[in-house]
């Protein structure tokens, strides 16, 4: 499958935004496009695990080198962003291969939506190094276990699509609808999305004469 490179107009899409726009579209758009943004428990709980690796910071280590809050970036992709922490793994003929390391507050689980922020990371790294980056690792501070993610063909044919479709979507400037999902339980922006109101026409009819009813 053929992809097309970014062009010196496109604007960047963050890496992060992958992450949201495979979580809900609907959340990517509104915090892309909209500019919405809202905390709750989850996302403060995210803030503080990311306390320490938001520090620009390097440490050696036995065999490896720690980079903390590395700027990433791809031109060909036209994507940026920071990864939470690179491994450099030295091996025996001197070379460094770069691991990158993505932090998650949840317990150990496999969702596409981490896999491809962290694969995104790894194609930014390629590039910018010069050098093949095989695979990363979420962290999950809840079972304070890694949970190790080879950049297969696969994946990355889906980060690239996911790429392409997250900047489709800021170029069109359209939010799609509220869908109720079952993700919908914790997300720091369901205040604002209002799943359940616009799932019930009715419901939604009546809201918005409530709060658009001239005076």
């Amino acid at each position: 499958m053929r992809f097309q490179e970014c062009s010196a107009s496109d604007e960047p899409v963050l890496v992060s935004m992958l992450n949201d726009y495979l979580f809900c579209s609907r959340r990517a758009a509104l915090k892309g496009i909209e500019g919405v943004r809202n905390e709750n428990v989850y996302t403060l709980e995210g803030t503080f695990l990311h306390d320490r690796t938001d520090t620009p910071g390097v440490e050696e280590r036995p065999g490896v080198r720690v980079a903390r809050a590395l700027p990433v970036f791809s031109r060909a992709l036209g994507l940026v962003g920071k990864a939470d922490v690179v491994e450099f793994h030295r091996q025996p003929d001197g070379r460094e291969v770069p691991y990158p390391v993505e932090y998650k507050r949840g317990p150990r689980r496999k969702w596409d939506n981490d896999d491809v922020q962290l694969c995104a990371q790894g194609l930014c790294l390629e590039e910018m190094l010069g050098t093949a980056v095989p695979m990363g690792a979420v962290f999950h501070a809840a079972s304070k276990r890694r949970r190790e993610v080879p950049f297969d063909e696969p994946l990355r044919v889906l980060t690239r699509q996911t790429v392409e479709a997250v900047r489709m979507m800021f170029a069109a400037r359209r939010v799609p609808p509220a869908v109720l999902k079952p993700r919908c339980d914790g997300c720091s922006l369901r205040d604002t999305c209002m799943p359940e109101i616009t799932q019930q026409p009715d419901r939604a009819e009546a809201f918005a004469r409530s709060v658009f009813r001239p005076d």
